[in-house]
């Protein structure tokens, strides 16, 4: 129950911070927050559910753009900082799991304005 009212706080949080640059794009930080929330086991090291990878194709197939994705990129970044003990290890291994690329690494240190 904690960790849903963390991720609430962190959706609220990532549309306040986010919502100057929905102008841009078309996806939104709480669209984002929503897709992955399935994934909250695996980035903490439990198993991988089949709801986190449909989350996951959803937002790779959402965010065609540029502006989208530097939001998602944005948002999963600030999001990720909301919980506690993330595995970027099995961060990093989701794309590749769901059978999806991205344009960037799932990292702390990923410089989400470089995201093309």
């Amino acid at each position: 129950m904690a960790v849903m009212l963390k991720l609430a706080c962190m959706l609220l949080a990532c549309m306040v911070i986010v919502l100057p640059y929905s102008a841009e794009g078309a996806i939104s930080c709480g669209t984002v927050v929503s897709k992955m929330t399935p994934c909250i086991p695996y980035l903490t090291g439990g198993a991988l559910p089949p709801s986190c990878c449909a989350g996951f194709k959803y937002l790779v197939a959402a965010t065609k753009t540029t502006p989208d994705r530097r939001t998602a990129c944005n948002c999963l970044k600030s999001a990720a900082g909301g919980i506690p003990g993330i595995n970027y290890g099995n961060a990093a291994s989701l794309p590749g799991k769901c059978g999806v690329t991205v344009p960037y690494k799932f990292s702390p240190s990923t410089d989400c304005n470089k995201v093309q």
